[in-house]
């Protein structure tokens, strides 16, 4: 009996050391793989990051700025149905130097000698459809107007929206078209943000153009830009905006530096009426004050409507407002006849 557990004991020792280094080695192992997964992981993570990386340099040098100029096609065929007898209305379609077809709406006044022909120029998020009551307006007191899908908009032809240094070409050519095509004259614009800056453009590089009206608009596109990025970041990124608006213009072929409503305002001498609201948060009243300031016509006028912001001008400033613009429009139909 002695004997057997003097076998098991000296069994057990044999087991202890048999066992005993592999019992020592675990952590070690445990700390290995814990060793291998971290450098997996960290090459998974620097992998990962440099994919995210150069996708997000590719989406910040291609993409990005196409945000700036590439319009969606906005367009909506809804028109309100009227009495045809009212409002004699007649669609345009007319070439740009570029040959791309554009799409206008002539409305057309009741009054046997219409006072004048004004051209309508909308916002980034609009089309010729948003001046279809302003048209109706202007038609009952004694203006023909045309308001046109600025190019990449409604129904008109084009990919690239150039903050108005092609698009004043266009104006041009639709100008051309409506003295020697429809017969009219006397002819100006009215705009409304993009397109008040295009009005302004359009003032300076065509003289043919008799008065014109901006509304809520800006100095420049790279300000403009510049503001943008402000306002949605807290930041003020010039070296940013700058560059994408750069990138920009060489994606869609135009100088960002003449989508510039203020270069062009030293040029223009026409009557000008020039509004904006007080509340802007998107364009700043400051805008507008500059380029009334370098506005080189003596015969203009500034409008502020103190709690308006940038969409709702008409809203805000009601018949009070319409009455204004209307008594500055009876003025150049005075002047010309």
């Amino acid at each position: 009996m002695t004997l057997k557990v003097l076998i098991l004991a000296t069994n057990l020792t044999r087991l202890k050391q048999l066992h005993r280094p592999t019992i020592k080695a675990l952590p070690t192992l445990i700390l290995s793989i814990l060793d291998m997964l971290k450098n997996r992981i960290t090459k998974i993570f620097k992998r990962t990051f440099l994919i995210l990386f150069v996708a997000g340099l590719l989406i910040f040098y291609f993409i990005f700025p196409r945000f700036i100029i590439e319009r969606r096609n906005i367009y909506n065929d809804t028109i309100h149905q009227e009495d045809a007898s009212m409002l004699k209305r007649k669609k345009l379609t007319f070439l740009t130097y570029d040959n791309l077809e554009q799409s206008a709406l002539l409305t057309y006044t009741h009054i046997a000698k219409p006072k004048g022909t004004i051209i309508l120029l909308h916002g980034s998020s609009h089309t010729k459809v948003h001046f279809y009551d302003l048209s109706k307006f202007l038609a009952t007191n004694g203006f023909n107007s045309v308001a046109v899908d600025i190019r990449g908009f409604g129904e008109s032809e084009g990919q690239f929206f150039t903050f108005g240094v092609k698009e004043s070409k266009d104006v041009k050519k639709l100008v051309d078209v409506l003295i020697h095509r429809e017969g009219l004259n006397n002819i100006g614009v009215w705009g409304q943000s993009v397109g008040g800056a295009l009005a302004l453009q359009s003032m300076g590089s065509d003289h043919r153009i008799a008065y014109g009206i901006s509304e809520s608009t800006y100095t420049d596109l790279k300000s403009n830009i510049q503001g943008f990025f402000k306002r949605h970041t807290g930041f003020n990124l010039a070296l940013v905006s700058n560059f994408l608006v750069d990138r920009a213009g060489h994606i869609g072929d135009f100088d960002p530096n003449d989508a510039s409503p203020i270069k062009y305002s030293k040029q223009i001498i026409q009557p000008t009426l020039i509004i904006h609201g007080g509340q802007d948060e998107a364009i700043d009243i400051s805008n507008s004050e500059t380029i009334f300031s370098t506005i080189k016509s003596k015969d203009k006028e500034f409008i502020e409507v103190e709690s308006a912001g940038h969409i709702n001008l008409w809203e805000v400033g009601g018949k009070a407002l319409l009455d204004k613009i209307l008594r500055f429009l009876n003025n150049q139909a005075i002047t010309y006849n």
